[in-house]
């Protein structure tokens, strides 16, 4: 018989899956609205008032499994890590609504796009959140590795690119405006995916009852 402490933990991992989700919406819609069209900002609203509902959920839960019973072991761990991981979301989502906003004020967005190759680089982000997600449900190591390395090319991508765009603004005042916003639009880019190798560091802390740091993964690659 399923008893009243393992439904809340039910509830709980249920509630960190749907929050992902609407991440990876949220930072679909950010991908479409710099590298396509306009996005109607209704449904980006939305969908943040929701990631922000389900961050509030996650810590009730949380406080009412501490406040009733005495979680130890893997649940603790469980535990500690839905907390981390939901506040890692909550911030994933809100990048993603600030690149939408600041791609709306990049002139001759496509002509840029291209000539610095952001395309790439914007999907990437994709993937990540998408194998982070993953990375929750199967627990997988092999997963968890691929979003380490993952993070350090769109690192190393992200950093050339604001040098290149950097060098273009001062050869050409013109594009000094939207040159700015594309540099924060990729730092921001930037820090949804550290989120994630945070989220995948928790993953494996859950799992494993260790802490890590993801530096490990990307020396190992370079090195390869």
């Amino acid at each position: 018989m399923t008893t009243h402490f393992e439904i809340e933990l039910e509830k709980l991992k249920n509630v960190i899956i749907k929050i992902g989700s609407l991440a990876e919406i949220q930072v679909s819609e950010s991908v479409k609205a710099l590298l396509s069209e306009p996005i109607e900002g209704k449904e980006v609203k939305k969908t943040e008032i929701k990631i922000d509902k389900l961050d509030v959920k996650i810590d009730e839960i949380c406080q009412s499994i501490f406040a009733l019973y005495q979680p130890v072991a893997s649940d603790l761990r469980f535990i500690m890590a839905s907390l981390q991981i939901s506040n890692e979301i909550e911030r994933i989502g809100d990048l993603a609504v600030s690149v939408i906003k600041r791609s709306k004020s990049i002139k001759d967005k496509h002509d840029l796009i291209a000539k610095f190759e952001i395309a790439e680089l914007a999907k990437n982000i994709e993937i990540i959140l998408m194998k982070t997600n993953e990375s929750f449900l199967t627990r997988d190591e092999k997963i968890i590795e691929e979003i380490f390395i993952l993070n350090n090319k769109i690192q190393i991508k992200s950093d050339a690119t604001v040098l290149d765009i950097i060098a273009e603004m001062r050869l050409h005042s013109k594009t000094v405006v939207s040159g700015t916003n594309l540099v924060i639009v990729l730092k921001h880019l930037e820090r949804i995916a550290k989120h994630c190798t945070n989220i995948a560091e928790y993953v494996h802390f859950m799992v494993n009852a260790k802490i890590i740091k993801h530096e490990k993964f990307e020396d190992k690659h370079l090195n390869e």
